[in-house]
C-alpha cells in the first residue's frame, strides 16, 4: 500500500525543485504558458503510445513528466497572481464531490450510465447559458471530437433506442457516399458524405464500446508491422518494391498475417 504521507512528501519536494529551477535555470525562468503549452500535448501523446503498448514502466515516466507540466503551469500562474498549485486541487476535489452527489450525497444511480447522465446534467447547473457540446474543445482531433461529441448528447439521453439501429445508419451513408462517387459532380459532397459515413462508424464503434482512436492507431501499427515485414523481405532479395508485382507483394503480406498469429 502507498504510504500517504510519502507521497505528499514527494510532492512537495517536486514543488520545491520548480521553485528552485524557475529561479536558477535559464530555459525555466523564459517559459510561458503558451511556450509549454506544444510541449505539453506532445508529453501527452507519448503517454497515449505508452497505455497503447501496454508498458508500465512508460506509463509511470510519462505520467510524471505531465505532472511536472501540471506544476509548471501553476507555479506560473501563482507569478502572474492568477492562481495557486492549492487552488488547481481544490477545484478539482471540489468538482469531483459535487459531481458524485452518489457518492457524497444522498442521490441513488443504478449503474455507470446514469453516472454520465447525471454529470452531464450536473455540469450545466454548474455554467448557467453553457451547451452540452459548449466544453468540447475546438481543437481535439476530428476523430476523437466525434466520439466525445455523441458521447455528450448521449449524456442526456439523445441516443439509439437499440445499438444494433446504428447499422442502418451506416449503410445509409455508405450508400449516399456511393451514389456522390457514381456522379463525380462535386469533390466538396463527396467529401462531406464521407464525413457522415466516419461519424456514423464512429458512433458504431461507442455503442459497441471500442474507441475509435485506439482501434484506428492498433491497425496503423498493424499496417507498419506488415509492410516493413514486405520491405525487408524484398531487400533481401535485392528486390525493389517498386519492380514488385502486386501478387508478390500479397504473398509476402500474407506471410507477415501467418507470422502475427
Amino acid at each position: 500500500m502507498t504510504n500517504r504521507e510519502e507521497v505528499l512528501q514527494s510532492f512537495r519536494r517536486l514543488l520545491e525543485i520548480m521553485d528552485e529551477l524557475r529561479e536558477k535555470c535559464p530555459w525555466d525562468r523564459e517559459q510561458t504558458l503558451a511556450s509549454l503549452r506544444t510541449l505539453t500535448i506532445e508529453e501527452t501523446y507519448e503517454l497515449a503510445d505508452a497505455i497503447l503498448d501496454e508498458d508500465l514502466d512508460g506509463i509511470r515516466e510519462e505520467l510524471g513528466d505531465i505532472l511536472l507540466h501540471i506544476v509548471f503551469y501553476a507555479k506560473i500562474g501563482d507569478e502572474k497572481g492568477g492562481f495557486t498549485i492549492r487552488e488547481v486541487i481544490d477545484g478539482i476535489n471540489k468538482k469531483l464531490v459535487f459531481r458524485h452527489p452518489h457518492i457524497f450525497g444522498n442521490i441513488t444511480v443504478q449503474d455507470a450510465r446514469e453516472v454520465e447522465q447525471n454529470w452531464e446534467k450536473i455540469k450545466l447547473t454548474e455554467h448557467q447559458g453553457k451547451t452540452v457540446l459548449g466544453g468540447i474543445p475546438a481543437s481535439l482531433p476530428a476523430m476523437i471530437k466525434a466520439y466525445r461529441i455523441q458521447d455528450k448528447a448521449r449524456g442526456v439521453g439523445f441516443d439509439w433506442s437499440h445499438r444494433d439501429q446504428v447499422w442502418d445508419k451506416v449503410e445509409e451513408e455508405i450508400g449516399e457516399l456511393r451514389s456522390e462517387v457514381g456522379t463525380m459532380d462535386s469533390q466538396e459532397r463527396i467529401e462531406s458524405e464521407f464525413g457522415d459515413v466516419l461519424f456514423s462508424l464512429i458512433n458504431a464503434a461507442r455503442l459497441f464500446g471500442i474507441n475509435p482512436e485506439n482501434a484506428l492507431e492498433k491497425t496503423n501499427l498493424k499496417f507498419i508491422r506488415r509492410f516493413n515485414y514486405l520491405e525487408q523481405e524484398t531487400i533481401k532479395k535485392g528486390i525493389s518494391l517498386k519492380e514488385l508485382p502486386i501478387e508478390e507483394m500479397d504473398r509476402y503480406w500474407n506471410e507477415a498475417k501467418k507470422s502475427e498469429s
